[in-house]
């Protein structure tokens, strides 16, 4: 295909050394190899996580630019640091605990190669617990511009651990911006009312580290009061209706207070497919 693009990962000091080394692993074994691997330290490290960095900066070679930050400002921030040191227009995102399937970055530069008009590509990702192979969820995203639209409403469109992305467009909204946990919704909002076109393969592009610590976190006070923000900001500038921003409030509020494993199981069972 011949098209070069930039990987974005950001890691900082409670990830787990094994999960790093497994999620950079992933990328170097990418059937189409990234030209670019852009990996921001975002405030400082363990050791045992400099280990692994300093493993894969052997095998990658001058591919992996490592960004260090001084101090911990949280992944928008990281983010945005990391893209602007990245070479490429295409960006491929990667967290730092989750694996890339070999034919992820390969399918999604065939997309941009045949549809130059999308600035955003992503696709299913397997939510898994402890091991790849016990995949217990997936999380589909709806395929076209319109259905992105319409669920962008009341969901998050794109997966943001198996996205690629064009840079030029994501800095033209003005990049990622603080918004707990939301960096990427918020992110994505801005670009589809700006018109920036975007398209979900249907196959699944990515394991995703689940588990109940990941449901956890989407419950909390603070995490409600973030969606509310969010859902108001589309309500205020036309992107829902007022109607729209209570439903979504109340829904959220009521995610909040029900016990993880009821919310485990929603999340499992009725919002996963």
């Amino acid at each position: 295909m011949g098209e070069k693009y930039s990987t974005l990962m950001s890691v900082y000091y409670k990830e787990q050394p094994e999960y790093l080394q497994q999620s950079m692993e992933s990328i170097l074994h990418q059937t189409v190899p990234a030209s670019d691997f852009v990996l921001v330290c975002d405030g400082p490290l363990t050791a045992e996580l400099d280990a692994v960095i300093e493993k894969m900066q052997q095998l990658f070679g001058t591919v992996l630019h490592v960004h260090r930050l001084k101090k911990n400002g949280g992944l928008g921030k990281a983010l945005n640091a990391g893209l602007e040191q990245c070479k490429y227009e295409l960006v491929a995102r990667m967290d730092s605990d989750d694996v890339s399937r070999p034919e992820r970055c390969e399918k999604q530069l065939q997309v941009f190669t045949e549809h130059p008009e999308y600035s955003l590509v992503s696709g299913i990702v397997e939510e898994f617990d402890g091991d790849i192979h016990n995949v217990t969820s997936c999380r589909v995203v709806p395929e076209t511009q319109q259905e992105i639209l319409q669920f962008a409403k009341k969901r998050n469109p794109f997966n943001h651990p198996c996205i690629m992305y064009k840079k030029s467009s994501v800095q033209a909204v003005g990049s990622y911006q603080d918004f707990y946990l939301l960096e990427d919704y918020y992110l994505w909002i801005r670009m589809l009312q700006q018109g920036y076109l975007g398209y979900n393969i249907q196959e699944p592009l990515l394991w995703m580290r689940a588990g109940s610590a990941m449901y956890k976190r989407r419950g909390g006070w603070k995490y409600v009061e973030s969606q509310r923000k969010l859902f108001e900001y589309m309500a205020k500038n036309g992107f829902i209706s007022q109607t729209d921003y209570w439903i979504q409030s109340m829904v959220r509020l009521v995610g909040a207070v029900m016990p993880n494993c009821i919310r485990s199981f929603l999340f499992t069972h009725i919002l996963r497919k």
